[in-house]
This record gives structure tokens, C-alpha cells and sequence, in this order.
């Protein structure tokens, strides 16, 4: 099986395994052998929509029609080009228009997204999600493309290099990019599954963003494993909860927001979780307070993943093993990890693009058979190095056994007073402060300094609030003078973007407006 791609294992698991459950959404339960025939049915009706090579856009949470779609696209040779549900109808457009999109299939929920589309694409063939045509006069329903399929598998989706997947960065830093991911980018090769340790009880709960490679990555993962996989449109924690409860999921794929929230649920002690095996998270740093807390809370073993959008997923992972408080190796807790196989990780000089030696810090770059090649008709000159190395944007250092440590994005590095100040050494230190749940540390315009360190705290709730100058003082035997924050703005929330990122970019353009005065 391991040569296999996406559409392929769905096609072996049927005749393998019929009985198997291979998805659950809500009440909807699906066999092996009902998922390959409802993807089926998705690809013959989409094939006979548009060509192969065509762009078929998905504007809904995940679920069952969006994961057929996704299946189906890769069974007709056609791209899935999953959009934020969260953008604005103009935002949605924008990106619509980007990728060119035949179809698009649309939950209700975002009708007005959809006309928008439907408006700056007039020949976009709109199918609604549900059985109620009346959203769009001119869209067709779910139910009436499926039943337009056949029981004939177009059988497309072994060629490696074809395209299959088109997803669009967050755009926190400019327009956002469509980035294209090929059946070679996507595979997953059973040297990479091992590190979920999935047995033959596991159940995954994926309960990500269609539209960010973790949700539809992680969707790749456990549908090509085999893995039962729960599917849920939306993160709610007591839902969360109960679901684990219900289904006896033995799989999470979380961010540390997500992981907070379910720490927080009150009454999480009613539900039984005792079913977790693994929790994988990424996406966003975690603070190893968050950290050992959900170790203690959750009892179970946790694997980080990091990569990005551009390496369709993980470059890195800190396996079970390495999540260990208590003992001599619990600094590791800070890491990301070692290189996943496959994948060549390096440091190198920022200024002269040089390999930097083990524990010296520099931008991140790595090579593998996950690296994209580019960008959806974009300039994607500075992406890749001479010699193939992806440059992920991010600074860090790799220790003498091989383990990377993430310190930050290259952009988000402040020099202040002509030192390099890395704002993860900052946050780290802020969060094991006990009235601290959340911390962002930025730099800001300072006429003697060149820049300041600025940190932005959400406070836990119930805890005695303390003062600007007592955090100050908390960080004096733990950072450099320089390193300490110079301000510090106390705040109800952080501003977050549709995968649990910290939008610094929006806290440092308050900061400069006063809004955190």
C-alpha cells in the first residue's frame, strides 16, 4: 500500500475492508465500500462538469459533502480548492476568481459568499449543499449532482505530479497565495503514520478547517490510513467532548487554542476521555505551562507536528517518547521536534543563506517530496533555494541530536537597541506567570531603541490581576535586560486568523493606532 496515493487506498479499503466505518458526520455513518461508491458517484458527476485539471471550490465546514468532494476531485483528476468560510463575500470572491473555479459547492450558511462568486463568475457551475435550490436560483443541490453520477469510477489519481489540492495562506502578510499540492506532495507513506501509533481500535476526530493543511492534511492522513474518522463542522469544546466520549476517539489533531478551550470546558470531568491515545498538535507555538497541563488533564500522549502550507504539513514531529515533564530531557517539551522521513531540515545564515552548525539560530529551510513547487500563477521567486531547500520563513536551531527548536517567523524578529530579540523566548517566559493564559510579544516603533519590546496578556479569569510592573519584574531573573518587555498592554482577547494563529500583524498595527493604550 505504500505506493498508493489518496483515491487509490479509498479504492483498496473498499475491497479490503467493506464493512469498516471509514467516516462519521453527525448521524451519517459510511462504510469502506459506501465512501468509495458516494465519491464515486462525486467524481463521475464532477467529471462530466469540467475537465480534468479543473478547479472545484468547496465554501463549507467540514463534513461529509466536503470530504466526498475532496475524494471525488481525486478520483476525476480534478483540483479541490477548499475557501474560507470566514472570509467576507468580497474575500471569498477574490480568491474564487484567483483560482478560476468551474464549481462550487456551498453550504447555505454562506449563501451571500456564494452570489458574490456566482457574480464574478458568471459561468460557475453553484451546487448547494441540502435540498433547498432557493439560496441561488440558478445552483442545483447536492442531491441532484450526485444522483447526475454514475457507479463508473473515472479512475484518475495515480499520476504523482498531477495536481490535486489548492489551498490559500492565511494572507496575513499581503493577498493570500494559492498554494498547489500534487498526489506526490499529499502521500503518506506508513514510515509517516507511525508516529500517530494508530491500532486497530483507533477513531480520529478531525475537527479542523477544510480550507488549512491541518484539517485537510490530517483528512488525507486517517482516510488513507483507514483510520474511522469523526467529522465536525465547527471546534465547540463540550461538543468536543462529548463526541470523544460517544465515539471512544482514540485521535485528535488539535491547536494549542483549541486545547486551551477544552481545558477550560466546565464540567470536562463528566465526560469520559479515557479513550484518547494521541493528541497531535501544531499549527501555533504552545507553551510548555499549556502543555503539561494537558498532559496532566488528559492522560494520554501527545505528538507535536510543524510545517505549513507550503510543505503540505509536517516537516518535523516530537513524538510521544520526547513528551516527557518530569524527566532529564524535559526541555524538549520547547521543541519541534526531528525531521519527519524523508525530509532534510537545515539552518541557515539569514544574511548569506550559508548552513549554519547545531545550535546556532538562522531561517529554517527544508527538502522533501512534500515541498510544492510554487504558487498558483504567482511569482513564487524566493520560495525555494538553488539547491531545492524550501525557506519556511521561520528562524530556529537544531541541537546536537537533531531536534529543531522554533524561535519565530523571520518578520516577526525584533532589534532592539542593535540586539536580536526572538518574541517566543519573551512568551515562554510571560506564560508561566499563573495569572497569564495567553501572550503576544511584538515590536514597536521606539525612537531610542529602533524598536521596543511590547507583550499583549489575557489574563486568566478568577486569578488576582497583577501590574504592568509586577510581569516586568517576574521576567528580570529569567531574560536578558534587553529581552524584557518595555510595556506590557493588558487585553480581553488576541486577535486569531481561522487556524488559531496569533495575528501579530493586527496587534502591532492597534498598538500603533492606540488601542491598547
Amino acid at each position: 500500500m505504500s505506493g498508493l496515493h489518496l483515491p487509490d487506498r479509498v479504492r483498496l479499503h473498499a475491497v479490503e475492508n467493506p464493512t469498516g466505518t471509514a467516516v462519521i458526520a453527525g448521524e451519517s455513518v459510511l462504510t469502506h465500500a459506501e465512501f468509495d461508491a458516494s465519491t464515486t458517484r462525486v467524481a463521475s458527476a464532477l467529471a462530466a462538469t469540467t475537465a480534468p485539471g479543473g478547479r472545484v471550490g468547496v465554501l463549507a465546514r467540514m463534513g461529509l459533502a466536503g470530504a466526498e468532494t475532496f475524494i471525488g476531485c481525486a478520483k476525476a483528476g480534478l483540483v479541490f480548492v477548499p475557501l474560507n468560510w470566514r472570509l467576507n463575500p468580497d474575500e471569498a470572491a477574490a480568491i474564487a476568481v484567483d483560482a478560476g473555479l468551474d464549481v462550487l459547492i456551498v453550504d447555505p450558511e454562506f449563501a451571500a459568499a456564494a452570489a458574490a462568486i456566482a457574480l464574478a463568475l458568471p459561468d460557475v457551475r453553484v451546487v448547494v449543499i441540502g435540498s433547498d435550490p432557493t439560496v441561488l436560483p440558478t445552483a442545483t443541490t447536492w442531491g441532484q449532482l450526485v444522483a447526475s453520477g454514475s457507479d463508473t469510477d473515472p479512475g484518475l489519481g495515480g499520476d504523482p505530479d498531477a495536481s490535486v489540492l489548492q489551498l490559500y495562506t492565511s494572507g496575513t502578510t499581503g493577498r493570500p497565495k494559492g498554494v498547489v499540492a500534487t498526489h506526490r506532495n499529499l502521500h503518506n507513506d506508513p514510515e509517516g503514520l507511525q508516529i500517530y501509533r494508530f491500532r486497530e481500535d483507533a477513531v480520529a476526530l478531525n475537527a479542523m478547517p477544510l480550507f488549512h493543511i491541518a484539517g485537510a492534511g490530517f483528512l488525507s492522513t486517517c482516510v488513507s490510513a483507514g483510520i474511522p474518522l469523526v467529522l465536525l463542522g465547527e471546534f465547540r469544546a463540550a461538543t468536543v467532548a462529548a463526541l470523544i466520549d460517544r465515539h471512544r476517539i482514540t485521535h485528535a489533531f488539535l491547536v494549542p487554542s483549541t486545547i486551551q478551550a477544552l481545558l477550560d470546558l466546565p464540567g470536562l470531568a463528566d465526560h469520559d476521555l479515557t479513550s484518547l491515545q494521541v493528541v497531535a498538535y501544531g499549527s501555533s507555538p504552545i507553551t510548555p505551562t499549556l502543555l503539561r497541563r494537558a498532559m496532566d488533564t488528559l492522560q494520554c500522549g501527545f505528538v507535536q507536528r510543524y510545517g505549513m502550507t507550503e510543505t503540505t504539513g509536517s516537516v518535523t514531529a516530537l513524538s510521544v517518547e520526547d513528551h516527557d515533564p518530569s524527566g532529564e530531557r524535559a526541555a524538549l517539551l520547547r521543541s519541534a521536534g526531528r525531521p519527519m522521513p524523508g525530509v532534510e531540515v537545515q539552518i541557515r545564515d539569514l544574511a548569506t543563506g550559508e548552513p549554519l552548525p547545531a545550535g546556532e539560530t538562522g531561517e529554517i529551510v527544508c527538502r522533501s517530496r512534500n515541498n510544492v513547487a510554487g504558487y498558483w500563477l504567482r511569482d513564487s521567486d524566493g520560495l525555494l533555494t538553488d539547491d531545492g531547500f524550501l525557506r519556511t520563513g521561520d528562524t530556529g536551531h537544531v541541537d546536537e541530536n537533531g531536534y529543531l527548536f522554533v524561535t519565530d517567523r523571520v518578520k516577526d524578529m525584533i532589534i532592539t537597541g542593535g540586539e536580536n530579540v526572538y518574541p517566543v523566548e519573551v512568551e515562554v517566559i510571560l506564560a508561566e506567570h499563573p495569572a497569564v493564559a495567553e501572550v503576544a510579544v511584538v515590536g514597536v516603533p521606539d525612537v531610542r531603541w529602533g524598536e521596543a519590546v511590547t507583550a499583549v496578556v489575557r489574563l486568566v479569569d478568577g486569578e488576582t490581576p497583577p501590574t504592568e510592573s509586577e510581569l516586568v519584574a517576574f521576567t528580570t531573573a529569567r531574560l536578558a535586560s534587553y529581552k524584557k518587555p518595555q510595556r506590557i498592554h493588558f487585553v480581553s482577547e488576541l486577535p486569531r486568523n481561522a487556524s488559531g494563529k496569533i495575528l501579530k500583524k493586527s496587534i502591532r498595527a492597534d498598538l500603533a493606532a492606540g488601542r491598547h493604550a
